[in-house]
């Protein structure tokens, strides 16, 4: 079965502004011998999801998978809920969506880990995470694929009064990789953090598509992304956030900062803002650039050896992100993973 056979699905193309960048051929023509509806340990539910966006990838899972996921969180979380997804099927496309409500007034927090261990497979999910009033989430997406897998990711983000999210994802496999967020911040006081820190290596692709939208007062988005790029990878971040004439007051960030290992890697980076007021406050920047020869050259002074140095200073970039993350566990999960724990 190809992809292509989805006859009902408007397929992006380098002729969409927002996937011009992004190189979705190898998807469209490789032929999966099976589509795998794979099982959550969850409750099943007959509940849809519908984005805003005139992105139609998430259809890939509506017209291949029968099964939608809930997760409804009523009580504060003592420890991250942890989620583990591995593949193990070849030439299979993998496909579910799970749907996260956090009840009003509830703390959570969420891991999940998206693997694989075999040769030639796609994920393709969809999740909503829909927070209601005075609710918070950390949430955090670790990835560690193969070389010639695939994981495409849409996340749905609806924002109550009152409500935050913390989300923070960590890249760190190789193979092909594509992050869509949308992101509706309709009330007041909600806050939305998008946390990333993608290191990739050999010919790996990672592309993050962001569409934000305030619709209304002291409403704060801040979008963080920071990437590593080794060898011949490529990676692309394209941010939009629309402010409207109701989100009075509001705070509107967009950054992302890339260091290339290699003159091979690249990066395409490209924050936009539509902004319908005055009344608030608001930047975008991206940064590409080496490691710092002085501060190489400065550690090297100090007897320490260029390889390590070199080392350290990419530590102290990540840890920009890692920092950044609020919940004491997920940084205690992060720290310790090993993938081999999981095969």
């Amino acid at each position: 079965m190809k992809i292509i056979d989805l006859r009902n699905i408007n397929f992006p193309t380098n002729k969409d502004e927002e996937f011009r960048k992004i190189d979705l051929s190898s998807l469209f023509k490789y032929n999966f011998k099976n589509n795998n509806d794979y099982p959550i340990n969850l409750r099943e539910s007959d509940k849809k999801i519908e984005l805003s966006s005139k992105n139609e990838l998430y259809k890939i899972n509506q017209n291949l998978s029968s099964k939608n996921y809930e997760l409804n969180i009523k009580e504060d979380t003592k420890e991250p809920i942890v989620i583990v997804h591995n593949l193990k099927d070849n030439d299979t496309i993998n496909t579910n969506t799970l749907n996260i409500t956090i009840k009003e007034g509830i703390k959570a927090s969420i891991i999940e880990v998206f693997l694989s261990n075999c040769e030639n497979s796609f994920y393709s999910v969809n999740r909503s995470f829909i927070l209601e009033n005075n609710s918070s989430l950390n949430y955090l997406k670790y990835q560690d694929i193969n070389e010639s897998n695939s994981l495409i990711i849409n996340s749905i983000i609806d924002l109550k009064d009152n409500a935050n999210i913390e989300y923070t994802n960590f890249e760190l496999g190789d193979g092909f990789n594509l992050n869509i967020y949308e992101s509706t911040l309709e009330k007041t006081n909600s806050i939305l953090n998008i946390n990333a820190l993608v290191r990739l290596y050999k010919k790996s692709k990672s592309s993050s598509i962001f569409n934000t939208i305030h619709n209304n007062k002291n409403s704060i988005s801040n979008i963080n992304y920071k990437h590593i790029l080794h060898d011949s990878s490529k990676a692309v971040f394209e941010a939009k956030t629309i402010v409207n004439e109701k989100a009075n007051f509001s705070k509107v960030f967009q950054n992302s900062n890339t260091i290339l290992i290699s003159d091979d890697a690249t990066i395409f980076a490209k924050p936009h803002l539509e902004i319908s007021i005055d009344e608030l406050e608001a930047a975008h920047s991206s940064t590409v650039g080496s490691l710092n020869k002085e501060q190489i050259l400065y550690l090297c002074s100090r007897g320490i050896d260029k390889a390590k140095a070199k080392s350290i200073l990419l530590k102290a970039f990540e840890n920009e992100i890692y920092d950044n993350i609020k919940d004491k566990q997920i940084k205690d999960f992060i720290s310790k993973f090993k993938r081999s724990d999981y095969d």
